[in-house]
């Protein structure tokens, strides 16, 4: 994959920007991901009043979720061995921010895998979220090349990565955390009952 011309012209575009625009993307993309991790926190609690064990799986599954594309990227990154375009391409304009060490790779983005994961992930907990994550992570993988740290394919490839796995993380273990959710409900120990929420039946 060759996605040099398009970098370029990101980054470029970048270039030409107010100076707070460069400002807005330099900190979403170093700090946005914590917006994710503010959600993951907001749909657990609210899945707490549920009746259904499912609601508070599926919370529970989204951040585990994310953390499973975040190492499937740095599998295929220590595989590929893909140098940063801020360091490779020639001609192209300075990253906004600094480029990543040697030996940090590009390809995929672990940041366009996290954020594409925690929103489809999101998303099948509280399917409405979805028109706020799924912009939220274009945003973030968009951001990776307006910086100057990613080649385009690099985070598209991280969106797919990520948003593919946490679908099928959410498939295979919904049914058996929820189980496990159940079973800790019923348990009637303290601590398992205030994370996994008593529900409307039992609240009072």
């Amino acid at each position: 994959m060759d996605s040099s011309a398009l970098y370029r012209d990101v980054t470029d575009f970048a270039h030409s920007t107010p100076a707070w625009v460069q400002s807005a993307f330099e900190v979403w993309t170093e700090y946005g991901l914590l917006l994710f991790g503010l959600l993951f926190a907001a749909v657990w609690w609210r899945a707490r009043t549920r009746p259904g064990p499912r609601a508070v799986a599926l919370a529970v599954l989204a951040p585990l979720a994310a953390a499973v594309a975040y190492v499937a990227s740095e599998v295929v990154k220590s595989t590929v061995d893909e140098e940063r375009p801020c360091r490779a391409v020639v001609g192209a304009a300075a990253s906004l921010i600094k480029c990543p060490a040697p030996g940090d790779w590009s390809f995929p983005s672990n940041h366009a895998a996290i954020a594409g994961a925690a929103a489809v992930a999101l998303a099948l907990a509280v399917r409405r979220l979805a028109l706020l994550t799924v912009p939220l992570a274009l945003l973030m993988a968009f951001s990776r090349v307006f910086v100057g740290v990613h080649y385009p394919h690099d985070v598209a490839m991280g969106l797919l990565l990520g948003g593919s796995l946490a679908a099928l993380v959410v498939l295979a273990l919904t049914g058996p955390i929820s189980t496990i959710i159940a079973a800790l409900r019923a348990s009637g120990v303290r601590a398992a009952v205030w994370f996994t929420g008593p529900g409307p039946a039992r609240e009072g």
